[in-house]
């Protein structure tokens, strides 16, 4: 069944259709669409209807069910879940069964959702294309000739095609943000240490977040507030009280002011400046208040967090040896570390061993001041910023990505890849919320591609983030669908 979240549960509880019926349309068009998209790496039939089963018959025994009940939702294949496998789309990987869910996948199942499948990813989130999965690139249902952007390019092309009606991902420099925007859909990366990491398999500990990707602000709203909040098997996850954002969805933003940053108007494609300066118009007229602010540090995120990043990936990925985690290469080796190199070698892609050998070498004796240390240092003066540009402004508006997507195969060099998280890495590295909205399309080569726009709001400001982004989205008009 096609549709936002919220209005699928509804038909459910007012029995208007079945957590069953919904379900198998779900698994059918799966069947029947994503051959061609290869957004899922594992599809969980079996358990998918036998979870519908029971929220059916908790509704005809009048049980409170959840707020979630028989919705289908996809989650990112580094997300642990019980059934099925946890893969992060890596051969090291490839046949890993996790004993538990994470925290997020627990909370969202004690809501009554259904989780539908696993969904393809670049390996172990390393990634802005979706063209590292082991099990071959995801493709953009707007054009299956281009990438539907990374690390999450799977659970967006899920939502954006219709094969489920939400779906998790992992944002660690945009890794959620920035496929939403490529694909036309919503894309929240909520405050770093708001939804528990637990069962999330660590890429860069102090940047990863888990959060929602959706058809609406609304299903966003709605699937943060059953994940967010303290969770005592994480100790990053901040005790704070969470604000509910949906009573606050449908306040006026009349006098909210939106930072407006010089340095996100430069090297973007035509059609991405036009979406940027319709979406600023917009909040001109729905009664937002415009401020300049200055980020102009904004050039340097990349570089930071290409030192940061890789280096906490080196630190966690150090499991992955085939001895105690992972892939085990066969055959007879002289001593463990020729297995342990084998074994690396065959099991993680070039993109990961690269970011593996970048971190080491920033971390090594002699670099660590010269690199790390001081990339420690600027993650603090970015903070900063931020924090100073807050003191002007509610939110700061700016592209979500520089291009809508390139064609696969397109962008061979690593350094131009990484240029796609321009606008999204610094949200990470300062630990604040951000959100990609669908905001046009660019149709310069002749086929519409999707266009986001992002907004950013202090730390633990989420529920008026989403509430500025609900009153876009109402201005804005509908989202439009692939056909």
């Amino acid at each position: 069944m096609k549709g936002d979240l919220v209005d699928i549960r509804d038909k459910i509880a007012r029995r208007e259709t079945t957590a069953r019926a919904v379900v198998q349309s779900t698994l059918d068009r799966i069947a029947s669409e994503d051959r061609a998209l290869n957004s899922f790496h594992e599809v969980l039939a079996e358990t998918a209807l036998a979870a519908a089963d029971h929220v059916d018959a908790g509704i005809a025994a009048g049980r409170n069910i959840g707020e979630l009940a028989g919705v289908p939702i996809a989650v990112k294949d580094n997300i642990a879940t019980r059934v099925g496998r946890t893969t992060c789309s890596s051969r090291m990987l490839e046949n890993y069964r996790s004993p538990f869910d994470a925290t997020a996948v627990e909370r969202l199942e004690r809501a009554g959702a259904i989780i539908i499948g696993k969904t393809n990813m670049d390996e172990f989130a390393m990634g802005s294309s979706c063209e590292t999965c082991a099990w071959g690139a995801v493709r953009n249902p707007w054009d299956t000739g281009r990438i539907p952007g990374g690390s999450s390019g799977g659970s967006a092309v899920a939502v954006a095609a219709n094969l489920c009606a939400a779906a998790l991902g992992s944002d660690t420099g945009g890794s959620i943000r920035q496929p939403a925007a490529l694909c036309g859909v919503v894309g929240l990366k909520p405050s770093y240490g708001r939804i528990s990491r637990h069962g999330l398999v660590a890429f860069g500990s102090s940047l990863d977040q888990i959060g929602p990707i959706t058809h609406s602000v609304r299903d966003a709203a709605l699937l943060y507030r059953v994940m967010a909040g303290d969770d005592p098997l994480d100790s990053t996850c901040a005790p704070e009280a969470v604000d509910d954002p949906l009573p606050l969805l449908e306040q006026p933003i009349k006098g909210l002011r939106i930072g407006i940053p010089a340095q996100y108007r430069k090297g973007n494609s035509p059609a991405v400046d036009a979406a940027l300066a319709r979406a600023t118009e917009s909040f001109r007229t729905i009664g937002a208040t415009l401020v300049d602010v200055d980020l102009p540090l904004t050039d340097v995120g990349i570089s930071t967090y290409y030192v940061i990043a890789p280096a906490e990936a080196s630190s966690n990925l150090a499991r992955f040896d085939g001895i105690r985690y992972g892939h085990r290469a066969s055959g007879n080796f002289a001593d463990v570390n020729a297995l342990l190199s084998a074994s690396r070698a065959e099991g993680f892609g070039a993109e990961v061993q690269r970011r593996i050998m970048l971190g080491t070498y920033v971390l090594s004796a002699g670099y660590y001041d010269a690199y790390y240390r001081r990339a420690l240092q600027v993650r603090r003066l970015i903070k900063n910023e931020f924090d100073a540009a807050f003191a002007h402004c509610d939110a700061i508006l700016g592209p979500t990505a520089p291009t809508a997507a390139f064609p696969i195969g397109g962008v061979t060099d690593p350094l131009s890849m990484y240029l796609c998280d321009v606008y999204t890495v610094n949200t990470n590295i300062a630990g604040i919320c951000g959100i990609s909205l669908p905001a046009g399309f660019d149709e310069s080569t002749g086929t519409r591609l999707p266009i986001g726009i992002q907004l950013q709001a202090p730390a633990f400001a989420d529920a008026r983030l989403l509430q500025i982004a609900h009153a876009f989205e109402r201005a804005h008009g509908g989202r439009e669908h692939p056909a």
